[in-house]
């Protein structure tokens, strides 16, 4: 491919994003590596310098590090762009390569919220495609992993998804572009470095098309979610209908779960989406869970939800009218009875009435009670109501005379 001709593929990859987001003030991740100064470089020809802002993170990780966010920096000021670098602190425990994209990700948001950017253009490019595909492979993914990187993620976009390596390393040669080399690109203690600098080598050798291979393979898997995805959209939030679920396909059940279990902020693998599952399918008989990382998933009754272990359900503040005196307000006990309205004055243990209302367990074990004292009947419990013939009403901000 000539200069000219790459030239014109990048410029013409970025301008079809920034068309897509419309008119404003561009971002570009930019550590100094040959991708992200390419696309920096070529947003800034294709947008114009005061269009956009080179955002560059320090992660504190190499002592060049801050010198290449400084360079990087001055180099877009020198070209008419504003730049912005941001230090952060990346934990030093489980994967640093993680860390480091978790806290780098959260500061480019938030530089996107200070500077009001319509987005923030990322410089991925299909050699770290077809990595990702390969890495996910080896440790083991399902279909949804094997998409691998998106094009677009909430508001950071990927101009150079599809275009070879080979194509931006021609092009920073030809613009004569000041790049870093990270050394943390050569450590070999990553796993991604292994797979660039020996796996994807030996592989190729087999197949010389194996970048272009997985790339596709990314690509399928991503056509394949967005048709999945879109069955998925009545699951995809806790708490879930057992019922309603079951009756869809095993790859949908199993994408809503994964989905809702990333809403609310669990980790997961392959082996709990088979478990929950399972529970999903199984037969009502009460309530069974299974332990995730961070949480626990609950079926109750027919409703998939989740109870946080570490966070025990907390009482609703109640509001009981003319009960000041003469009551105790307490958690109900194993051998308490009541009569409750439905039954018209026969009385009956708590723990069934719980169980015949499909009370969570989750909720019965804070359930609370009204207690006249005066001969020890109860008049109302929580989320079944007043009992039969009592005027009692209690109230909570979110719930109607206290029924579930």
């Amino acid at each position: 491919m000539t200069t000219t001709a790459s030239v014109d593929l990048l410029i013409a990859a970025v301008n079809a994003q920034i068309r897509r987001v419309g008119p404003g003030l561009y971002g570009v991740a930019c550590s100094g590596g040959a991708d992200s100064l390419a696309l920096a470089d070529v947003a800034i020809r294709a947008a114009g310098a005061a269009h956009v802002v080179v955002l560059s993170i320090d992660h504190g990780l190499t002592p060049a590090g801050a010198g290449a966010s400084a360079a990087v920096a001055a180099w877009a000021r020198e070209r008419g762009a504003a730049a912005v670098v941001r230090r952060v602190e990346v934990p030093r425990r489980g994967s640093l390569e993680a860390a480091a994209r978790t806290v780098r990700y959260a500061a480019l948001e938030a530089l996107a919220d200070e500077l009001g950017l319509v987005c923030v253009l990322v410089g991925h490019t299909a050699r770290d495609q077809a990595e990702t595909v390969l890495l996910r492979l080896l440790r083991g993914t399902g279909p949804a992993g094997l998409a691998a990187i998106p094009v677009q993620r909430g508001r950071f976009i990927r101009p150079f998804l599809a275009i070879d390596r080979a194509v931006i390393d021609a092009y920073v040669r030809a613009q004569a572009l000041p790049i870093w080399d990270d050394p943390m690109n050569d450590d070999r203690r990553l796993a991604r470095v292994r797979v660039r600098e020996e796996i994807l080598p030996a592989l190729r050798r087999e197949n010389p098309q194996l970048d272009a291979a997985l790339v596709r393979l990314a690509s399928s898997a991503t056509e394949w979610l967005e048709v999945i995805d879109t069955l998925t959209r009545p699951f995809t939030r806790f708490p879930v209908d057992c019922a309603a679920l079951a009756t869809q396909p095993a790859a949908v059940r199993k994408r809503a779960v994964s989905i809702a279990l990333e809403v609310a902020g669990l980790d997961y693998d392959a082996a709990h989406l088979d478990q929950i599952d399972r529970m999903i399918l199984a037969p009502e008989r009460g309530q069974i869970s299974i332990d995730v990382r961070g949480g626990a998933i609950v079926r109750s009754y027919g409703v998939l939800s989740i109870a946080p272990r570490d966070f025990p359900p907390q009482p609703q503040p109640l509001d009981i009218p003319g009960a000041a005196e003469g009551y105790e307000l307490r958690t109900w006990r194993a051998g308490d009875r009541m009569r409750p309205e439905r039954l018209k004055g026969r009385s009956r243990k708590l723990s069934d009435l719980y169980i015949d209302a499909k009370v969570p367990r989750a909720l019965r074990t804070t359930a609370r009670v009204l207690v006249r004292t005066s001969d020890a009947t109860i008049v109302w419990a929580e989320h079944l109501g007043a009992a039969f013939g009592e005027a009692c009403s209690c109230q909570s901000p979110t719930r109607s005379g206290g029924k579930f």
